[in-house]
Formats: structure tokens, C-alpha cells, sequence
């Protein structure tokens, strides 16, 4: 069993909510053990835990909420937690959501490594995946199978020149996320700006924190990786799989997936049962949305 770990020193981070377009101050402090994720509105005195029954929207980020009050965006920086293996900190913001920094976990991910990594005198169980497990909604299909390890393979497809089908395969291990997945940015289309805000998103959005695609290319910019943004959804998925609350073990094979049939995917393989954990047993997973 792998031990819990938090970060040895506090983290302040400022940025811009990519959909509130609100300048928002983060503070990731070190936590006891067995405390887990835990993000604090400060403007609103709540906690809300990052575990899957706190889930409350997928439309074009992961949020979560208790009550009405809401946390958005969380993906890239769970993602960084999660494959650092921090099991225990709280994250405190002053608004509703995580700022979204260049656009990709990069930020998130020296700042943390800059902190420092602590373990704690305490393991944590292990999710499993035990037996094959497969979800399909609209073009999404995603399929999980044992795996002695951690392993995405992503394949996207989009109707544009620069993208059209792209697929990676990757093992999910620290030195693996900090050079080929971590750097990778959001990306977003300029014929679709309108919408987004007028429906309340990307209002914060900018070509400092996203590619931006019109019909030939990228704008006023350029590529990371030929094959970024199939590395970006990468990352989206291991922050959204990083809800299960606990380090995974298995092989994730995602076609044209984003954070919708992430989440329900995860929430059928929790019906399924095609999981172990080692230590703790299946109720105390099962926490209702009302528990804190």
C-alpha cells in the first residue's frame, strides 16, 4: 500500500477563472492524515470534499457543490495531486472557481514540487479495477481492465485540420506527467466563443490560458506537442478520475470521451462493483453528498 502524503510548506497561487473571468487567490495548506481533498470557499465558510458524490456539473469543466454553493475546474489541478500521490491538503479559494493558470497543470505542478512532498505515517488503499468495465454514451466510449499500474489510452477526433484523430498511450507516473501530459492546455474553438458567453462560460478565457482553434489553425500561437490536445484530455480524465478518492490501479481506454461520460462512467463502474480496495470497506466510499 502506498503511503498518504500532503505538501511540507503552504502554496499560494493567483490566476483567472477561465469561465468567471474573476481573479481568484489559491492556497493549498498541508493536512493531517487521513483528512483527504478537501476545497474551502473562504467568501462562503464551507468545505466541499473531491470525491465523486460531490460531482454537481460536467459542461465544460468538472464541478463540485453541497447545498448550491460551487467549486469549478477542478480537473488539472486534481490531476497534479493525484499523480504526486497527495492524498491529504486543503485547497482554499476566495471565489467559485480554480484558476486556471496558462490553461494546462503545469503551474500546479512546480509549485508543488517547489513546496515539497511529505509522507505520512499512514497508507492508503489502493482502487483496483478487477474485472473488464465498459461505458458508452453518444460518440463516448470508455472501457476500463486490470492493470498492475496506472495507463490512459485517449483517442479524440475533431473535424479540423490541425486535430482530426489523434490517440496516445501512456503510463501515468510523476516523470511521465511533468514532461508529456502536465504542460498540455485546454483548447477551445473561435466559432464557438459566442455561445460559451452567452451561456455563462469562458469569460475569462484568453490566448495566455488556451489554444484557441479557428478554421485553419491555432490563433496567435503555438503548439506545445503536434498531439496536445489529445495530452490535455488526458490530463482532464486523470483529474476526473482522481474523484474515486483514491490512487488507481488499472487501464483506461477513453474514445471521444470529456468530463460528462468521465463522471458517469466512474459512478457505473462504482455500481458495478469491478473493484477492490485493500483497507476500507465499500460504505465508506459510498458518502452521501450531504456528508462533509
Amino acid at each position: 500500500m502506498p503511503f498518504q502524503k500532503t505538501i511540507k510548506s503552504e502554496i499560494t497561487l493567483t490566476g483567472i477563472g477561465i469561465h468567471t473571468g474573476k481573479k481568484i487567490n489559491l492556497n493549498l495548506i498541508p493536512a493531517q492524515r487521513d483528512t483527504g481533498i478537501v476545497f474551502y470557499r473562504k467568501d462562503r465558510n464551507f468545505p466541499i470534499k473531491a470525491k465523486l458524490p460531490f460531482v454537481v456539473d460536467t459542461s465544460f469543466a468538472t464541478t463540485l457543490g453541497v447545498d448550491g454553493i460551487k467549486i469549478r475546474t477542478v480537473e488539472h489541478l486534481l490531476a497534479t495531486l493525484h499523480v504526486f500521490g497527495i492524498t491529504n491538503v486543503f485547497i482554499e479559494i476566495d471565489s467559485s472557481e480554480i484558476p486556471v493558470m496558462d490553461g494546462s497543470a503545469i503551474d500546479f505542478t512546480k509549485a508543488i514540487l517547489k513546496a515539497g512532498i511529505a509522507k505520512q505515517g499512514k497508507t492508503v488503499s489502493l482502487f483496483k479495477i478487477t474485472k473488464p468495465v465498459y461505458y458508452e454514451e453518444s460518440h463516448s466510449k470508455i472501457f476500463a481492465k486490470p492493470y498492475r499500474g496506472f495507463k490512459i489510452t485517449y483517442k479524440i477526433f475533431y473535424e479540423h485540420p490541425l486535430i482530426m484523430e489523434q490517440s496516445l498511450s501512456i503510463e501515468i507516473n510523476e516523470q511521465n506527467f511533468l514532461n508529456d501530459i502536465a504542460p498540455a492546455r485546454t483548447f477551445g474553438f473561435l466559432k464557438d466563443i459566442n455561445y460559451l458567453l452567452k451561456n455563462g462560460f469562458a469569460k475569462g478565457g484568453s490566448l495566455d490560458n488556451a489554444l484557441v482553434l479557428d478554421e485553419k489553425g491555432v490563433v496567435g500561437g503555438n503548439l506545445r506537442f503536434k498531439d496536445e490536445f489529445v495530452r490535455h484530455k488526458i490530463l482532464d480524465a486523470i483529474g476526473d478520475l482522481s474523484l474515486i478518492g483514491y490512487p488507481i490501479q488499472g487501464h483506461f481506454i477513453i474514445e471521444k470521451g470529456g468530463h460528462t461520460s468521465h463522471i458517469n462512467f466512474l459512478r457505473k463502474l462504482i455500481e458495478t462493483g469491478c473493484y477492490e480496495l485493500a483497507e476500507e470497506p465499500y460504505f465508506n466510499f459510498q458518502l452521501s453528498a450531504q456528508a462533509v
